[in-house]
Parts: structure tokens; sequence; C-alpha cells
């Protein structure tokens, strides 16, 4: 079992930067891929971003590369996504996400056993 509590979220204008995190526990932590998803008002949940146990492998959806980073710290049980260059279209409530047992990172919420509550990042125009 993974228990995941999101944090950081807020209000930022456009261009702005936002750095959430996600704390996990639970002691399969270090051995589960780990994913951020959102979803904003009347649409479905989509992939932003993916990484696997060890960080060798990351994933980004086309609509944040170059702009958004995954990391992850298993000593401290946590995962990050770092937000730059935000937009308004970037809107949504943030969710960190966590697959059941050692296996890679994917790009699909299916995939993903464990889910936080959510943190809420609104930028401005």
């Amino acid at each position: 079992q993974v228990q995941l509590v999101e944090s950081g979220g807020g209000l930022v204008q456009a261009g702005g930067s936002l750095r959430l995190s996600c704390a996990a526990s639970g002691r399969t932590f270090s051995r589960s891929a780990m994913g951020w998803f959102r979803q904003a008002p009347g649409k479905e949940r989509e992939f932003v971003a993916s990484i696997n146990w060890s960080s060798a492998r990351t994933y980004y959806a086309d609509f944040v590369k170059g702009r958004f980073t995954i990391s992850r710290d298993n000593a401290k049980n946590t995962v990050n996504l770092q937000m730059s260059s935000l937009k308004p279209e970037d809107t949504a409530v943030y969710y960190c996400a966590a697959r059941a047992g050692l296996l890679t990172a994917t790009t699909s919420r299916d995939d993903y056993a464990y889910w936080g509550q959510g943190t809420q990042v609104t930028v401005s125009s």
C-alpha cells in the first residue's frame, strides 16, 4: 500500500513557476513508478509526467515538455513536479499517482493504482 499527499498548489500569474510535492508513505514507495496527472473542470484526467523507480526514465506530455520537470527522492519518499512558464491552460487539479509493484512508468492513468487527493493550481492571465 502507498498513501500519497500532494502539496504546493496555488495561484500564480502566467509565466510564473510552482513546485508541487507528493509525500508518500508505505514501504514500497522506492520501488514504485510515480506519475503526475491533472484534471481541469469539465475535462478528463490527463497525463502530465511520470518517472520510474530509479529516476532513470522520465516521460512528459507534449504540452509540458521543456516547462515541467519531474523528480523523486526515494530517501525522503517524495516526488516533485517543478512547473515553469505556466500558462492559464495549465489550470487544473494536479494529482500524484503510484503504480503497484516494481513496474515501469507509463502515461496511462489506468496503470496507476494509488492516487492522492489532488492540489489546485490556478494560473491567471
